[in-house]
């Protein structure tokens, strides 16, 4: 099966592996740059704003910059007048990044897990149920935001409802990031060592708790109606239900 999988999605594997890579790399050089011309971007006309939320839109679609760090940066900067647009902004890189995404995969890995019916299945499930599935990733501040996205396409949740419930999943987290920013007295500081205090590691560990708890419980439920689906019509006829092998499809000759 493994073989099989970067055969056939080679390309999709390596840029979800660069997701989650590039933001690690990009970060620190764009901390010092945004330390360095602080001042210029404090002094934003309105078309500068605009302009800055395009850019970031676009740095946070394709994993340069990670969401904390543009809601941090863009607090300290701007103060609560620009919050409305880190929202409008996380939105529009959702579905930058999604619509990538599915240009780059191109059906590749729904052709492939066609091949292995009860991950297939599982999949299906986890489609069903995607209003808490994108709520439950982007809830937490260690999943990446720009490999979630591509995750997500994968599962092939609709549109409407990927930016819908990746707005409500970004909210809480973005709400206290961007107050840490906000209150914040040095930028390259902030950037490198977010201090949120006591209370601030207890909120997010209880979000990280959440989310990973939640996600595991999503999973394990889709993989059990799957399998319920699936052995449904053998286990009515008396004979031992197959396990989650992830067998793939053979033909009969």
């Amino acid at each position: 099966m493994w073989k099989k999988l970067l055969q056939q999605n080679s390309g999709t594997l390596l840029y979800s592996l660069l997701l989650v890579v590039v933001p690690v790399v990009a970060s620190s050089g764009l901390a010092f740059w945004l330390y360095k011309n602080q001042e210029l971007l404090q002094n934003l006309s309105l078309g500068g704003m605009v302009l800055y939320f395009v850019v970031v839109s676009l740095t946070m679609a394709f994993a340069l910059t990670p969401t904390t760090f543009v809601a941090l940066a863009t607090g300290f900067l701007f103060g609560w007048v620009s919050f409305p647009g880190v929202v409008v902004s996380y939105g529009i890189a959702a579905l930058i990044g999604y619509t990538v995404a599915r240009f780059i995969d191109h059906g590749k890995m729904t052709a492939f897990l066609h091949q292995f019916p009860k991950a297939e299945g599982v999949i299906n499930e986890l489609r069903e149920q995607s209003w808490s599935l994108i709520i439950l990733t982007r809830i937490s501040p260690v999943l990446p935001f720009a490999f979630m996205t591509f995750v997500l396409s994968l599962v092939q949740v609709p549109r409407t409802r990927f930016l819908l419930a990746s707005m409500a999943g970004m909210l809480p987290r973005t709400l206290f990031f961007f107050w840490v920013g906000t209150q914040a007295q040095d930028l390259l500081a902030l950037l490198q060592d977010p201090n949120a205090g006591t209370s601030g590691k207890l909120l997010m560990g209880a979000l990280v708790i959440i989310s990973l708890g939640g996600i595991y419980v999503l999973l394990n439920r889709a993989i059990k109606k799957a399998l319920a689906k699936k052995n449904r019509p053998v286990a009515a006829s008396g004979i031992e239900p197959e396990s989650l092998d992830f067998q793939p499809k053979r033909n009969n000759q």
